[in-house]
């Protein structure tokens, strides 16, 4: 005697959702995308390396997937990626990036003392990886022909605005313009420096409402706040 079952289309469903799981293509191709945009910009030739998201993972199948970055992490150098599941099923994964940026920076042609004028003798062009150099690395001779060395500087050493005198554009105590900008909105606030900075360094404000932000001092006065 034959027997013949008929199981419910649900049920069957589930059993073939069982083994799915999530593809690994659509995950790097997030971070790729993620980090292609943060990066967009930066002088040089930018390489991204992204590792992949491992074949035999367990997560459940994602229809929306959201690439971040955590907190205080440059783009660029060795850092980690996130990618999160928005829907149906939340999951966070992170994939191990390395960003190599080759581009010309200034190095020191031969030793100066310390408070010896740099002048084009002193210094020459490299080529070379800048993410894994100092973020503070000057590439423009402008930046630093007639600029006092702030202490004795070896041959050969990649140049860094730290280790010149360079005059504040923004002073401790001093009236500032505060600009954010982001993705396509750029937003200003007004506040008091807490510190002198020169183009370039780090300078934090407060804002009238007693928030402290850091931002970047520019050549013009103001300070910059990225996204």
């Amino acid at each position: 005697m034959r027997f013949s079952f008929v199981l419910p289309l649900a049920f069957v469903l589930a059993a073939a959702s069982v083994g799915a799981q999530q593809p690994a293509a659509p995950v790097h191709e997030a971070a790729y995308a993620f980090v292609a945009e943060r990066t967009r910009g930066l002088p040089g030739e930018v390489d991204i390396e992204i590792s992949p998201l491992a074949a035999d993972n367990r997560l459940p199948p994602c229809a929306a997937l959201a690439a971040f970055l955590p907190a205080a992490t440059r783009p660029w150098g060795a850092f980690s990626v996130g990618v999160r599941c928005e829907a149906p099923t939340a999951w966070t994964v992170y994939l191990k990036a390395r960003v190599r940026v080759e581009a010309d920076y200034l190095v020191l042609a031969r030793a100066v003392r310390g408070g010896q004028i740099l002048d084009a003798a002193d210094i020459e062009s490299r080529r070379g990886d800048v993410a894994a150099l100092p973020a503070d690395l000057l590439t423009d001779p402008a930046l630093a022909l007639g600029r006092p060395a702030r202490f004795a500087l070896a041959a050969g050493r990649p140049l860094q605005r730290r280790m010149l005198r360079v005059p504040a554009a923004v002073a401790r105590n001093s009236e500032v313009t505060v600009v954010a900008v982001g993705a396509g909105f750029a937003v200003s606030n007004s506040g008091r420096a807490l510190n002198s900075a020169a183009p370039g360094e780090r300078v934090k404000v407060r804002l009238s409402d007693n928030r402290v932000v850091v931002g970047t001092a520019r050549a013009d006065g103001k300070v910059e706040i990225g996204d």
